[in-house]
């Protein structure tokens, strides 16, 4: 008999994955967060597996989260699509290649379920494991970082991408300010800080969805569920209006207590002026709550790449990024297609697996 048994985990595990999962990482959770990763999502519920020891302890886990994802507007051929996840063994069982039987088991569930792709964003001392097991290298992803304020706490964390940039941290304050202002020179859009998603927000999903080959849906359940009912608490969304017409809305991460660096989540608008807006409107509720620096991510070569770029946000070291990662499951679905290009996706943070960032 092996020592080691892969098994697949529902609702009633949730708590002896929690137990696993506070042991691996510095972010601890419990039966209630993981329900809320696991079991509470609009899209479906997550695959998650572990490896038992003959003691019965959970000793590795595994987890990949369904999301709908429509290719170039093509709601017809809209599909779950996978998403890996809180990849964790236990210090005490570490090196003892436990997690490929995890891998294999999960990808074998995804392929009978459909799920013509999953991607994963592993960082660099994991992503060769994904690798040696037949996963594809297709694109990197990077922290973009944006300077409200100088001062000590701004300088601290610039100082993180090296002396230099936190001895420019002046500088780029004053290209943050400068920028702001082109965000700020179009037409005024109505801000409105929300506790639940309009329902229309996915009209304003399907008009954005023809210009990429692969874009989660964005509904209000979904968005409800991602960013206003998690368990942290941390997230804020704003609606941009147009008179009536939801024009655009941003979701940002305020700080922890202590902390001086917030996140832009996620965005979505119809057009560049709502971009603008959603990036203002933004900016302003984290420097409101004591923000010094705004960090987002994108990968390299998209369109979200390109509009921080363009709003003034300063790029990290070369060797700071996460790695793209993909396994098709079905090369002729047009999201297999889309696979291999990961410029073409629309992907933020509020894509990523992580709940919060940081």
């Amino acid at each position: 008999m092996s020592e080691f048994t892969v098994q697949a985990c529902g609702p009633h595990d949730r708590g002896a994955q929690a137990q696993l999962f506070s042991a691996c990482f510095k972010k601890s959770t419990d039966s209630a967060g993981l329900a809320w990763r696991y079991d509470q999502n609009p899209h479906g519920r997550a695959l998650s597996f572990v490896q038992r020891a003959s003691s019965g302890e959970f000793v590795s886990g595994y987890a990949c989260s369904p999301r709908r994802a429509v290719p170039s507007g093509d709601e017809a051929r809209s599909a779950i699509v996978g998403e890996t996840g809180d990849v964790m063994t236990h210090p005490a069982w570490r090196k003892r290649g436990l997690f490929s039987a995890l891998d294999v088991a999960a990808m074998a569930e995804a392929r009978q379920l459909g799920w013509p792709i999953v991607f994963g964003l592993p960082n660099r001392r994991s992503a060769h494991i994904f690798l040696e097991l037949g996963w594809e290298r297709v694109g990197t992803l990077r922290p973009w970082a944006f300077v409200l304020r100088d001062g000590r706490a701004a300088r601290e964390e610039r100082a993180k991408e090296g002396r230099l940039r936190g001895w420019l941290t002046p500088l780029a304050a004053r290209s943050g300010r400068a920028a702001r202002a082109r965000l700020r020179s179009g037409a005024p859009l109505r801000a409105q800080r929300l506790t639940a998603f309009p329902r229309d927000v996915a009209d304003l999903s399907r008009r954005v969805e023809p210009r990429f080959a692969l874009m989660v849906r964005r509904d209000a359940d979904y968005l409800d569920w991602r960013f206003l009912r998690g368990p942290a608490g941390l997230h804020r969304a704003i609606a941009l209006y147009d008179g009536p017409r939801l024009a655009a809305y941003v979701v940002v991460q305020v700080p922890r207590p202590g902390e001086s660096i917030g996140y832009l989540v996620d965005l979505l608008a119809a057009d560049d002026a709502g971009v603008a807006a959603a990036l203002e409107a933004g900016l302003a509720a984290l420097e409101g709550v004591g923000a010094s620096v705004v960090q987002a991510t994108a990968i390299d070569g998209s369109w979200w790449n390109g509009v921080l770029s363009g709003a003034g946000f300063q790029p990290p070291r070369a060797e700071n990024h996460l790695t793209v990662i993909v396994h098709v499951h079905d090369a002729t679905h047009p999201l297999g297609q889309a696979a291999r290009d990961p410029r073409r996706w629309y992907l933020t943070d509020g894509d990523r697996d992580d709940e919060t960032m940081g």
